[in-house]
């Protein structure tokens, strides 16, 4: 992890730890990273902060001379399919995804729509912290444009999804950028659609922007009272989907993902990506017809590894999912056409999809970290492992410390890349022990910190 980017871009508290001069020399760093010249197409969530820092980007991008094609708000998939279809050398996306009000975020897209890899981001990084920035002669400053791609992108994304008959569905956009594609894209594809929170608003006021159950509560009874077959749900920027079951249930984040991936699959030796949190629900849904191939968490590293191994489909427990067949990068509206597909396909609701599944109860936390205090905690976390641990079979370090037991059950401790957290995820099959080793591991991280 570089000194500014983290597993998803820069993201920070607005003018605190994310100020307005760090986006125009970061404008004009990557514009100096880019041979001072090229097209770079900027989107931007609805945060009360995303207008200022686009117009700082934008100043030194133009700075910097690049050429830029002002988005407007767009889902992040948004801005990659933007960099692809208009030909762009770069993107860039303000936001701070499912992060609180006060937060926002810088990410950067490679020409292909694909997020910066690591190796590219500390390049950048590099030209900012030396202070390397170019600037260009006032003749040779960029010129800006605006740029409406949305049309295009739900085009594209309606081309990829065949449904025969319609669905009755609730859609909560959680007030993000969502608003702008997904009610446009499941009318488009024959839906009849019910919208909650799907006014643009900065401050975010229907629910807390993470789509998990404790935040969805409204669109389950919702759904429930109106009869519908499918709830669905967004946070800020649409990289991500979470769904409701018709009974008004919120699908288990594992449970999804390991139906859309068996769903993916479609013969013997096809490959699923996922990362070390996901539970073996996904191993399991997949069988012995695919491969499933865990790294790293974070989209940028399942696009990755989607690419390094010509992966049919890649996902994380978050709702962050990638279609390769679309493009590389975690598309929310796309996930959720992509659910309604699977539906169709099985002849089948959600819940009886979702109560056919082996059972691998799991249980997430989070405990307040300070960034500054990550590193340490986990090295003293590490060394304390076997200690406060009995029966440790594997540890895996690949992203975090994850460690596995004899009966089967394992957790992860990894450090947020995106929050001032540390995260412990826990699965088995035995929801006593599951619960028993997460608090023990928040315990010990909460005794570190003291």
């Amino acid at each position: 992890m570089g000194k500014l980017f983290g597993t998803s871009g820069i993201r920070g508290v607005v003018n605190k730890d994310l100020r307005p001069e760090l986006a125009l020399d970061l404008g004009l760093a990557l514009a100096t990273y880019l041979g001072n010249s090229g097209t770079v197409v900027v989107g931007k969530d609805p945060r009360t902060s995303s207008d200022m820092f686009e117009s700082c980007l934008v100043s030194g991008l133009l700075s910097g001379g690049c050429d830029v094609k002002k988005l407007g708000i767009v889902p992040t998939p948004a801005v990659s399919f933007a960099a692809r279809s208009l030909g762009a050398n770069a993107g860039v996306m303000i936001t701070a995804s499912h992060n609180p009000p006060e937060y926002n975020g810088i990410k950067f897209w490679s020409s292909d729509g694909m997020a910066y890899r690591p190796e590219q981001e500390a390049k950048v990084e590099a030209i900012y912290f030396a202070k390397r920035l170019k600037s260009v002669p006032w003749d040779k400053i960029g010129k800006v444009e605006a740029a409406d791609i949305l049309p295009e992108y739900i085009n594209e994304i309606a081309n990829a999804v065949s449904l025969k008959r319609s669905y009755k569905v609730v859609l909560d956009c959680g007030n993000g950028a969502g608003a702008q594609v997904t009610p446009y894209l499941l009318r488009k594809l024959g839906c009849k659609v019910i919208t909650l929170n799907s006014q643009l608003d900065g401050f975010f006021p229907g629910r807390k922007l993470e789509p998990t159950a404790e935040n969805l509560q409204e669109l389950c009874t919702v759904v429930k009272s109106l009869g519908a077959d499918l709830g669905l749900a967004h946070d800020g920027d649409a990289d991500r989907v979470a769904a409701v079951d018709e009974k008004g249930r919120v699908a288990e984040p594992d449970k999804l993902l390991a139906l859309i991936s068996a769903n993916q699959v479609r013969k013997k030796g096809d490959i699923v990506v996922t990362t070390v949190d996901a539970s073996g629900t996904v191993d399991e849904c997949v069988g012995a017809k695919g491969k499933v191939i865990r790294t790293k968490v974070g989209d940028v590293s399942v696009a990755a590894e989607i690419k390094k191994r010509g992966a049919i489909f890649g996902g994380e427990p978050c709702g962050a999912w990638i279609f390769p067949e679309v493009h590389l990068v975690p598309d929310g509206p796309l996930a959720a056409a992509k659910i309604l597909e699977l539906l169709e396909s099985a002849g089948k609701q959600l819940s009886e999809l979702l109560d056919e599944l082996p059972e691998h109860p799991t249980v997430r936390k989070k405990i307040a970290c300070p960034n500054e205090k990550k590193a340490t905690v986990m090295k003293k976390f590490e060394t304390r492992l076997r200690r406060k641990f009995k029966g440790i079979s594997d540890v895996l370090t690949i992203d975090g410390i994850r460690f596995s037991f004899k009966d089967g059950s394992w957790a992860l401790v990894r450090p947020s890349g995106t929050e001032p957290y540390i995260r412990v995820t826990a699965g088995g099959k035995k929801e006593k022990n599951v619960e028993k080793i997460a608090e023990n591991a928040a315990k010990i991280l909460k005794s570190l910190l003291g």
